[in-house]
């Protein structure tokens, strides 16, 4: 073998070893968020908590890989109630929100809630981890495309992190860290008087982030006795 094919060789495989360390950088193993920091977007778009970046206004959009295979746009998912989960199957938090997540679904689908899970992990781990366990809402896949779907949001480096949105694909709140049930019952009965027009948004998200920093006290009183 010719001393300059050699040597085309070891750069591609050299180039490869890189972009597979690269990769494993993004989606291995992070610390979250410390427990239940709760943001909503105020009226400039920018962030009431403590993200990196401003929280958007809207949902943006983005297309990733389904479960299922074919792409799928974020936007298509036209419920007038959308709670957007980010995920991965290392982090021990997402997966106890799962079953949470599938009774919301359940509970409210036919009031027009859609949970739509975004894995940010590699898509065999993600394919097995819902095969297992039953995942039946629908899922978006991505590995760099997922960290870049996240970052849209300003939280690139917490899992899980969940969007509630309205009809109007506002974003009502962001919960960083797991989300609970009565967290997740009080936004949604906030969002659907939103959708019927009896809630401004300028009122809902004081009144959420309110409640949230409330629960999350209560929560960590026992801890701290």
């Amino acid at each position: 073998m010719k001393r300059s094919t050699q040597l085309v060789i070891l750069v591609a495989a050299l180039a490869g070893v890189i972009a597979f360390i690269a990769i494993r950088s993004l989606l291995g193993p992070k610390t979250s968020v410390a427990a239940t920091a709760t943001t909503t977007p105020n009226s400039s778009g920018a962030a009431d908590s403590t993200p990196t970046k401003a929280i958007p206004e809207v949902l943006p959009d983005f297309t990733l890989a389904t479960l299922e295979g074919p792409p799928r746009a974020l936007s298509s998912f036209d419920h007038p109630l959308l709670i957007v989960n980010f995920w991965a199957t290392w982090c021990a938090p997402c997966r106890r929100e799962i079953p949470l997540l599938r009774q919301l679904r359940t509970e409210r689908g036919a009031r027009g809630v859609e949970v739509v899970g975004v894995a940010v992990d590699f898509r065999e781990d993600v394919v097995k981890y819902a095969k297992d366990i039953g995942l039946d809402y629908p899922l978006l896949i991505g590995e760099e495309d997922g960290v870049a779907a996240a970052d849209l949001f300003g939280i690139s480096t917490a899992f899980p992190f969940t969007i509630f949105a309205d009809a109007q694909r506002r974003i009502v709140a962001v919960k960083i860290g797991e989300l609970h049930a009565d967290e997740a019952a009080f936004i949604l009965d906030h969002v659907e008087k939103l959708n019927s027009g009896t809630l401004t948004i300028e009122a809902a998200r004081p009144l959420i982030r309110d409640e949230i920093k409330r629960l999350d006290g209560l929560r960590a009183s026992p801890e701290k006795s």
